[in-house]
C-alpha cells in the first residue's frame, strides 16, 4: 500500500441505510455486496466481542473483490478484561486466525482499550512487547493521558500506528507521522451519532492527501456515517 487511501465504515448491517444508501428493493443478505461495491475496506469489529475464527474470517475472504481489505479489531477480551497482562498466547492466536483466513486482503490490526486505561511507562512497554510487530499495528486509546510524547516516540520506533480519534471527549489530532495514517470518526458532539460536515471532511483530505491512510466511520447509529463516507470518497475522486 503505497500513498494510498482507503475509506469505509465500522459497520454495514444498518436499517437506516435503506432508502440512503441501499436501495429499498435490495434484499438485506445483498446488502455487504452492495457496500465493497462502492468501498474497498471494511473494519470488522465483531472480533471485539467474540474472538474470530480462521473459517469466519475466510468466508469474508472468498466473498469480496480481490483487492478489498479488512481491518480487524481486537477481541475485547484481550483488550478490556485482559489488557494485555497474560494473555501472550491468545493475542498470537488472534494474529495467527487474522492472518490464516484474510491473507492479503488483512489490513491493519486495532487494539483498542478503555477509557479506564492510563498511561503509565510500564503499560506501554508491555503494549510494545505484546504485539507482533511484523504486522501493520493501530493503538487506539480512550484516555488523554495516552497523548503525550513518550507514546509517540516509542511507536514510531517500534513501527506502530498511534491512531487518529474523532471523540466527544478526546484530542482530535491527525497523526501524519506514523506508519501509516488510521482514523476512526467516532462522530462528534453526539458519539455514533453526529455528522460531519463538509469543512471538516474537507479538513481531513487535506491532512491525508497524498499519503497512506485507512479511514473509518463509525457514526452508525444513523445515516451520518455512510453519507460521509460518501462525501470524502467523492471529495478524493
Amino acid at each position: 500500500m503505497k500513498n494510498q487511501v482507503l475509506i469505509g465504515c465500522s459497520s454495514f448491517n444498518n436499517r437506516f441505510w435503506k432508502g440512503v444508501f441501499y436501495p429499498d428493493n435490495l434484499s438485506q443478505s445483498k446488502w455487504f455486496e452492495f457496500y465493497y461495491q462502492h468501498f474497498n475496506t471494511y473494519e470488522f469489529n465483531g472480533s471485539f466481542y467474540k474472538f474470530p475464527t480462521v473459517r469466519i474470517f475466510q468466508n469474508w475472504y472468498n466473498k469480496t473483490p480481490e483487492n478489498f481489505i479488512f481491518s480487524v479489531k481486537a477481541p475485547k477480551e484481550i483488550t478490556h478484561l485482559k489488557k494485555f497482562s497474560d494473555c501472550e498466547d491468545r493475542i498470537k492466536e488472534f494474529y495467527n486466525v487474522c492472518e490464516t483466513g484474510l491473507k492479503e486482503k488483512l489490513g491493519c490490526i486495532l487494539f483498542q482499550f478503555p477509557p479506564s486505561y492510563h498511561f503509565t511507562a510500564e503499560k506501554l512497554q508491555n503494549i510494545i512487547n505484546n504485539l507482533d510487530l511484523s504486522f501493520k499495528n493501530v493503538v487506539e486509546f480512550r484516555h488523554e493521558s495516552w497523548w503525550n510524547e513518550e507514546v509517540w516516540k516509542a511507536f514510531r520506533n517500534h513501527n506502530i500506528t498511534f491512531c487518529s480519534v474523532s471523540h466527544p471527549q478526546l484530542p482530535s489530532t491527525i497523526f501524519t507521522d506514523f506508519p501509516l495514517i488510521f482514523i476512526r470518526l467516532h462522530g462528534t458532539p453526539k458519539m455514533f451519532y453526529s455528522s460531519y460536515s463538509p469543512e471538516e471532511l474537507l479538513y481531513i483530505k487535506d491532512a491525508i492527501i497524498s499519503k497512506s491512510a485507512f479511514l473509518y466511520f463509525n457514526n452508525t447509529a444513523s445515516e451520518a456515517g455512510i453519507l460521509n463516507a460518501l462525501e470524502l470518497k467523492h471529495m478524493l475522486e
